[in-house]
């Protein structure tokens, strides 16, 4: 296929994803021969407190493990949307967890943290028994699920509640996340964080401390949702300045929802988003065994 029909294809097929369901259309272009899949396992009582394990057809052992949270303004979303990033990780060789979690109105904050300790606490506690490695732990989301990721990484209330550390924690990657949204505009969302009284330590920027986990963050520079600038770049900024290994990037060809679709594999061609975190996850994994063996070399 010539570059220019392949350029008229892909600007189709992304119309098309914009005119029906996308998130049903690129779970239905998912490969399924890449994965085994266990399927709403509990990690508490709640019915909204369940996982899914996707666990790489040709895993290594001692897999890195990926702890990944959906978006939608903590008030919509589900697990079994997000097989696309299930699939695209244990492609990659990652054990991948996706979690559901409580949402508004049946809590508030910081209760859907509070589930989000406890689905990497159980992670942390069985992903030996799926080829992953404990040591070797990362939390992941996009959106609100990036904001998710950003305080159980950042706030160690949450992951101390679950008798476990951010210390454990080998990295986390956020996705067009809100680390700094005082005072809150979306009206979705100020119910969830009590506006006007939104509590400052909801935020995820004042957080930031010399031991927090390497850290990657990725948007889309075109962001009209979340804005990039002070969110992903603030936080970047704050992390650098503590001494936090950081990378960021930004992608253009991206908007707030197509940067998490860009994992899959029909729209990857709109930026290297997988790319990078499955760079990042590799490197981190490489400069600490690194530093575990440097003593005896």
């Amino acid at each position: 296929m010539s570059s220019k029909w392949l350029q008229a294809f892909t600007l189709a097929f992304a119309a098309f994803l914009a005119a029906c369901s996308p998130i049903k259309v690129l779970n239905a272009l998912t490969p399924s021969s890449t994965f085994t899949k266990t399927s709403s396992v509990a990690y508490g009582d709640d019915p909204r407190q369940k996982l899914d394990i996707y666990r790489p057809a040709n895993a290594s052992p001692n897999a890195p493990v990926v702890v990944f949270f959906y978006g939608g303004s903590w008030n919509s979303g589900s697990k079994d949307d997000y097989g696309f990033v299930g699939e695209a990780l244990a492609s990659r060789g990652i054990v991948v967890v996706i979690a559901d979690y409580r949402l508004y109105p049946q809590v508030r904050y910081p209760l859907f943290l509070q589930d989000g300790a406890q689905a990497v606490a159980w992670t942390y506690q069985h992903s030996a028994e799926y080829g992953g490695d404990p040591r070797k732990l990362y939390v992941m989301g996009h959106s609100s699920g990036a904001y998710n990721a950003a305080m159980l990484a950042l706030d160690a209330r949450w992951l101390n509640e679950a008798n476990l550390s951010p210390s454990m924690l080998k990295g986390w990657i956020g996705l067009a996340g809100p680390y700094d949204f005082l005072p809150i505009e979306n009206p979705d969302v100020k119910p969830v964080f009590f506006f006007p009284h939104s509590p400052p330590d909801s935020q995820p920027i004042n957080h930031v401390s010399a031991g927090a986990p390497p850290s990657l963050l990725i948007a889309s520079s075109s962001d009209t949702l979340v804005n990039p600038t002070r969110n992903t770049g603030g936080l970047a900024n704050a992390l650098r300045a503590a001494g936090v290994p950081v990378e960021e990037f930004y992608f253009g060809k991206t908007n707030h929802q197509t940067l998490v679709a860009a994992i899959s594999k029909p729209l990857r061609w709109l930026a290297p988003v997988l790319d990078r975190v499955v760079d990042f996850i590799q490197a981190t994994d490489s400069a600490d065994s690194g530093a575990r063996q440097s003593p005896t070399t």
